[in-house]
């Protein structure tokens, strides 16, 4: 995991295999809020209009930085007024964060946040928010390249 986006938050994969451990959905919120908690503070200086996510019932921060040393790899940095959306705010960080924009736009997001069963467990507007942010890191990865 890019240690500019967390020092802490697990890596996709591991937070599949931990979501297959846990068999009531109560304990995956409790786990998803923890994630939350692992990001990194966002600066006050990031919580701005170019960083807030639009189509988010919660307000939402996410900060891209590009480095070019090569094909263009992006990081990210974000917070939410939410508990549980800081969570998918870090699930999103563990499949995208350190990626090339080639690598984020070729991630299917929809079957890979599928395989947590999310959808079926978000209120819509939790679900459209999530999805809002999904298309934020792409647009900024189609932007970088």
């Amino acid at each position: 995991m890019d240690t500019a986006t967390s020092t802490s938050v697990p890596t996709f994969d591991e937070i599949l295999a931990d979501f297959e451990l846990l068999d009531e959905w109560e304990d995956r919120y409790r786990y998803v809020i923890e994630l939350g908690r692992k990001l990194r503070p966002l600066p006050d200086e990031e919580r701005n209009a170019q960083n807030k996510v639009e189509g988010c019932v919660s307000q939402v921060w996410l900060s891209t930085t590009i480095e070019r040393d090569g094909a263009p790899r992006l990081t990210f940095i974000g917070d939410s007024d939410a508990h549980i959306v800081r969570g998918l705010i870090a699930i999103l960080f563990a499949i995208y964060s350190g990626k090339s924009a080639d690598e984020i736009l070729s991630i299917d997001a929809v079957k890979t946040l599928g395989d947590l069963h999310l959808k079926e467990h978000l209120t819509p507007q939790r679900s459209n928010g999530l999805m809002a942010m999904v298309k934020r890191i792409q647009n900024d990865a189609a932007t970088a390249n």
